[in-house]
């Protein structure tokens, strides 16, 4: 198909690959031109230098990522219908897959990699938490949220639209309800038979950790009888399978007194007694861990560090990268000989391969040998689109400590 010059997005000269291959994002610095008449947010044409249309997306002048791809067919209509197809695409996948059954906590849609760049959807019991990442999104979520209403059942749909990432796009923090009823403070979820409190209206992301579901039965199958330090605990949940699993006790480490509260509440909600098989302490963990390497009495059979994202942007990712590196050595060093290091990052902008030298290096300096038994990443509700790498950002390394 050929575009009108005056109404498509147009490409620099040998710009076009990464469109070709399907690639959801196009950067400002491949634009040779955008119409003036097309508004931020507008659905536009995307043609080469030479006016063949390619795909379709919608426009934001102000982001660095000036258009998000959305079809790679120049006539199928965006519209209504469009929207709605993507949508059941999204949920028919989350119903096939083996490991959801039982679980009332899952991810509906996972942006781009979804086919729905900036939309994220994420199910809890009876309701949705919609996270609104992007202009042409936050535009479209009251008809969206409407649509999977319709499409899931659920009783309401809460607007978690508060990550920094929003700001790139000209966007202010947004949350509240976008349809239907308002969740209780407080949900109960079910997940891979362990229950948990959850608040979609305060708790952190949307609410709780799906992503991590089978990991924390991986790190669980390592816990039995042994002494588990679980650092950046957050409301508990690696702490609930590992004693499910028969881990002798769990301290658990926040920099939150409140999600420790909430670790408690989810610890009793699962039969454990916080006073006697789980120690909660709140304060800085570097600090924590820097302290206890002059205390004999705090090593640990397996310490698992499930870290917030230490990379925001790529001007931040070598602090990350000292960031991740003297985490995973202070935890190291806390090891008893043969030992498990359960250790995560989140940051998309580091890969597995550069992660897994930030804990070599981690270990060299701590003067110990570490084997690695397990590598582990998302969820399967999570999925990672082949055409868009950076979506697989979550990865983790269950190492052995030899000696």
């Amino acid at each position: 198909m050929i575009a009108s010059e005056t109404h498509a997005i147009v490409l620099k000269p040998g710009r076009e690959k990464p469109v070709r291959q399907r690639h959801p994002w196009l950067f400002s610095g491949a634009i040779r031109r955008i119409p003036d008449e097309l508004e931020n947010g507008e659905i536009a044409q995307v043609a080469t230098h030479d006016g063949v249309v390619l795909a379709q997306g919608y426009l934001n002048r102000q982001s660095q990522i000036q258009v998000r791809l959305l079809s790679w067919d120049p006539q199928e209509p965006i519209d209504d219908a469009f929207w709605r197809r993507r949508l059941e695409v999204s949920l028919a996948l989350r119903a096939a897959l083996p490991d959801l059954a039982g679980c009332t906590a899952l991810r509906l849609v996972n942006a781009e990699n979804d086919y729905l760049p900036g939309l994220t959807v994420d199910r809890y019991g009876d309701y949705l938490v919609l996270q609104a990442g992007t202009l042409g999104i936050d535009r479209r979520k009251v008809r969206l949220a409407e649509m999977l209403l319709e499409l899931t059942g659920c009783r309401g749909v809460v607007e978690r639209s508060d990550m920094a990432a929003r700001r790139q796009e000209g966007l202010s923090p947004a949350s509240g309800i976008l349809a239907g009823e308002a969740p209780p403070p407080r949900i109960e979820i079910t997940e891979s038979g362990a229950r948990f409190y959850v608040d979609l209206l305060a708790g952190q992301k949307t609410g709780f950790y799906a992503d991590q579901r089978q990991n924390r039965q991986r790190v669980a199958a390592y816990c039995g009888g042994r002494q588990v330090l679980n650092a950046f605990s957050y409301t508990g949940a690696f702490a609930v399978f590992a004693l499910h699993s028969g881990a002798a006790h769990v301290t658990n480490l926040d920099s939150s007194v409140d999600v420790l509260t909430a670790a408690e509440a989810n610890l009793r909600l699962n039969g454990f007694d916080p006073d006697s098989q789980t120690e909660n302490i709140a304060g800085d963990i570097f600090t924590i861990l820097r302290d206890w390497q002059h205390q004999p009495e705090r090593r640990y059979d397996l310490v698992i560090l499930d870290p917030p994202k230490f990379a925001t942007s790529q001007s931040t990712v070598e602090r990350a990268l000292r960031g991740y590196k003297d985490i995973n050595r202070l935890a190291i060093q806390l090891l008893r000989p043969g030992g498990i290091l359960a250790t995560f990052s989140c940051s998309g902008l580091v890969g597995p391969g550069l992660f897994q030298k930030v804990v070599f290096s981690a270990a060299a300096d701590a003067g110990r040998d570490l084997q690695i038994l397990e590598r582990l990443t998302q969820s399967a509700d999570h999925p990672v689109a082949l055409s868009f790498p950076e979506g697989e950002y979550l990865k983790g390394l269950l190492c052995r400590a030899t000696k």
